[in-house]
This record gives C-alpha cells, structure tokens and sequence, in this order.
C-alpha cells in the first residue's frame, strides 16, 4: 500500500524565490561546498544549450522499483511549478515516468521531474520545453506494479536528502535542492559570487593578469 504523509511546508516567500532563480547551479554547488549539490550522475534530458531550466518546490515520491505506486500517488498532490522527485533507488531497470504521465504533469503545470533511476518515451519528454527532465538512466521497460512507495516523505535522491517543500534548482551543469531555511540563509553569499565573478571577467577582459586577480603567489 502507498502511504502519503502529510507535507507541511516551510514557506519561501516569492521575493526569495525570485532571486534563487537567477543563481546558476554551479554558483549553489561553490556556496555550499557541495552540500546541496545532488549526485551528477543525474543528468539533464537534453543536450547542453537545450535543457529547460529547473525552478520549483519538490513533491517526493519514494518508489520501490518495479512498483510505481508512489509515482501515480504523487501525481494527485502536484501543483503547478512543482517538481516532481521521484526517488527510485538508483534503479536502471524499470522506468517509473514516461510520456503518458510527463504529459499529464506537463498539464498540471508541473516544472518538471527529476528521477533517481529510469525514465523512458524521452524523445517526446525531450521536445517539450515546459517541462525539465532529468534522470539516471533511460530504459524502455516499464514498471511491473503500483501498490506501495510513500508521497511526501523525506527521501535519499542520490546521495542528498530531499524532503518536500525543498527548492528544487536545475540547469544544464545539474541539480541542486534547498531546504526553506538554507534558501534563506545561502542567498546573500549566492548573489556575493555571482557578483564576484562578473567582476573576475571584468578585470580578464580589461587585461588584468590571472595570477593578479585571483592572487596567486609569483614565483
């Protein structure tokens, strides 16, 4: 039997969100020395310069894979800009999404998926710019039940914990996830380096040296 738990959602106000959703995953891997950086092996659907960006709050689903039972459970509570995270054990063998249901978060409005495990149908998931995908593996066998799993719960995506409510963040360099308070506390120093580094090709492109610029000891 699938079990959903009862999320209670730590708020992240809009004028917060809106400033996250400038900071490119690289500057959230730096900020954080990794912390919120989930496992890259999990790629973007698409080929770099193609993958739409991925900005939203996490629906979980802890699947137990060839059961998809979470995933279909998840589906009900999605709303529109959520993420869905479908945490499927690393498992390559059995898709837990394809177009059928992509299509149907792609009309709730979702932002997108993201999966620890298979996806499959990915060259229709793939044409649709509204909706972000990112996966562990692609395989074309689907799912073999659908009576357990949990919706909501805290869940190991790679090697981060994701709960829900979690600020999900996405590009083509990977995925990173914010719980509310690391959004609000990792904001200012987020904007710092972003900063910093337009500063950095500044003083590269008037012709400053490297060594000057970032300090390195002249021998």
């Amino acid at each position: 039997m699938t079990t959903i738990h009862e999320a209670s959602l730590a708020p992240i106000g809009k004028n917060l969100a809106e400033r996250w959703r400038s900071v490119p995953v690289a500057i959230i891997a730096d900020i954080s020395k990794g912390v919120c950086q989930i496992d890259p092996q999990i790629r973007p659907l698409c080929p770099a310069g193609h993958q739409p960006k991925l900005f939203g709050r996490a629906v979980t689903a802890l699947c137990a894979p060839p059961d998809f039972g979470a995933v279909l459970s998840a589906l009900d509570l999605v709303s529109q800009g959520d993420v869905l995270v479908i945490a499927a054990q690393g498992n390559s063998q059995h898709a837990m999404i394809g177009e059928i249901l992509g299509g149907h978060l792609r009309r709730l409005g979702a932002a997108g998926l993201i999966c620890d495990g298979s996806i499959r149908d990915v060259a229709e998931l793939a044409r649709w710019k509204d909706l972000s995908c990112y996966s562990r593996f692609i395989t074309p066998r689907g799912p073999t039940g659908a009576a357990l799993g949990e919706v909501n719960a805290s869940v190991l995506f790679g090697d981060l914990k994701v709960s829900p409510g979690d600020l999900i963040i996405g590009d083509d360099d990977g995925l990173a996830a914010l719980s509310p308070m690391l959004a609000e506390s990792l904001i200012v120093e987020a904007e710092a380096k972003m900063a910093l580094e337009i500063e950095w090709q500044k003083k590269l492109a008037g012709g400053k040296s490297v060594a000057e610029i970032f300090g390195l000891a002249l021998p």
